[in-house]
């Protein structure tokens, strides 16, 4: 009887501090050994001429929740966990969303419920936080973080989701105690409505006005008093979607300071600009999300951004608001209005492929970086390291056979999600998964989804361990 499952042989393995060449070796879903020349297994993967990399941890993504300006999320756990492993993703970390009525506790049964024998590889859930009762800070939430729920995310903005300063001080302290991490989302509201009625006096209500109506100083300042209202409360904080360099400005300040604030990024706002929004007619509403896209110079700031150790995290946020249908982006009638339009693009198939080609490849950041902000980063700041997010004895089997030669064009055609657009239409990548491995099964391979619905598993999350990278000089 061989002594293990399955072993990746003569790939160059890389992790967010180390690159080697050595063998791995797979018993019961976990990593059993590394080393040279091993041979015992029942399975051999070559991975000659191929990176061997942990697998991706997407940890900013809607799935199966509630309407969202009327439109429904296209996917459920199924088809977003078979698109994410597709694409060299093996943990997601989607949203619990309270509705109304619903307290915070039983809100996350239903998730578990939506998630339960659909979900093709792992998962956690991160708790949004709308409703600031005694019942929900006092009781709810500490008892959920005990639980393995030790992530929640608050909204600036939004709503029936937006909190006020005071409110939001009433949950950081909560995070205080419990050990929580917030992750925020950072625009001001206030600014967002003036504008928005100082655009729709002006009879435009074009889907070029969207950009206008949250410019760079919305997010900005929004991001400042977040990071301020984190150190009074002397608590970390994830300034979450970053899609400005005025913004990242305040996260350099803040983390130059010595405070502990952490940045994610997205691919939109690295690959996307406003004059896609302002396509005519509807065709904008393909690329449109909060915070927007800024101008065409704005991606190269967030990439030394990337490159300077700014931004721990790059994830996908994904949103799978179709573009037609009676439930899609343009559900709204005949002629768009810009804060009419559901705002949220795909890509959590996408999300690897895009920063490594563009980041990689073209020497914007290393390979280290890119398993570090896709990876290993968002499994330490949530508190599923080291199971996750890294190659190393013990940790579950989640490997990505990545083909750094694998030139592909994306299209909607050969995405898996049930989208029925891609804002990254068009877009060719250079380097793409070959094998996508959950806990030591392959879940994409040869070119075809392999995953099982239901074989993803749960995972509670221990306290956060956030690092803090030394900061590199921007390249």
């Amino acid at each position: 009887m061989a002594r293990h499952d399955l072993i990746i042989r003569g790939g160059t393995v890389a992790t967010a501090g180390d690159i080697v060449r050595c063998d791995i070796a797979i018993k019961g879903g976990k990593i059993a050994m590394l080393g040279e020349d091993l041979t015992d297994a029942e399975e051999m993967i070559d991975a000659t001429g191929k990176l061997v990399l942990p697998g991706g941890v997407d940890s900013h993504l809607h799935v199966d929740e509630p309407p969202f300006y009327g439109v429904l999320n296209a996917d459920d756990f199924e088809s977003a966990s078979v698109s994410a492993a597709c694409g060299g993703t093996t943990t997601l970390v989607p949203f619990v969303q309270q509705e109304t009525g619903k307290s915070l506790r039983a809100s996350v049964m239903d998730y578990h419920k939506k998630a339960d024998g659909k979900a093709v590889v792992d998962y956690a859930f991160h708790l949004m936080v709308t409703d600031t009762s005694d019942q929900t800070l006092g009781q709810e939430l500490p008892a959920l973080v005990e639980d393995g729920y030790t992530s929640m995310k608050i909204y600036m903005t939004y709503e029936g989701m937006v909190l006020n300063d005071y409110q939001i001080l009433q949950v950081l302290d909560v995070a205080r105690r419990t050990g929580a991490m917030v992750m925020i989302h950072a625009e001001n509201d206030y600014c967002i409505h003036w504008l928005t009625q100082k655009l729709q006096a002006s009879g435009d209500t074009s889907l070029a006005q969207f950009t206008k109506m949250a410019p760079m100083a919305v997010e900005r300042e929004a991001t400042h008093r977040a990071i301020s209202l984190g150190e009074i409360v002397d608590v970390p904080v994830l300034i979450v979607h970053v899609s400005a360099r005025e913004a990242l400005d305040q996260i350099k300040w803040a983390r130059d300071k010595g405070l502990r604030v952490y940045g994610e990024t997205c691919p939109q706002y690295l690959f996307l600009d406003e004059e896609m929004i302002a396509r005519p007619g509807w065709e904008g509403a393909k690329y449109l999300c909060a915070p927007p896209p800024r101008d065409r110079s704005n991606p190269d700031y967030l990439w030394r951004g990337i490159a300077g150790g700014y931004f721990q995290v790059v994830s996908s946020d994904h949103c799978s608001f179709l573009f037609e249908g009676g439930h899609g982006k343009r559900a709204h009638g005949p002629h768009p209005h810009f804060r009419h339009v559901a705002p949220g693009v795909p890509g959590v198939e996408a999300r690897m492929a895009l920063l490594y080609s563009e980041g990689v490849g073209k020497g914007r950041i290393d390979l280290n970086t890119f398993v570090a902000v896709t990876a290993t980063n968002a499994a330490k700041i949530y508190g599923l390291y080291p199971r996750k997010g890294t190659i190393a004895v013990g940790s579950d089997a989640d490997i990505v056979v990545w083909d750094p030669e694998k030139e592909m064009t994306i299209s909607r055609s050969m995405l898996h999600d049930r989208m029925d657009y891609t804002p990254y239409e068009g877009f060719k990548v250079k380097g793409y998964p070959a094998i996508t491995l959950s806990r030591g099964e392959a879940v994409w391979r040869g070119g075809k989804p392999m995953g099982k619905a239901g074989r993803g598993q749960f995972l509670p999350c221990g306290k956060p361990e956030p690092a803090r990278p030394a900061v590199r000089a921007a390249r």
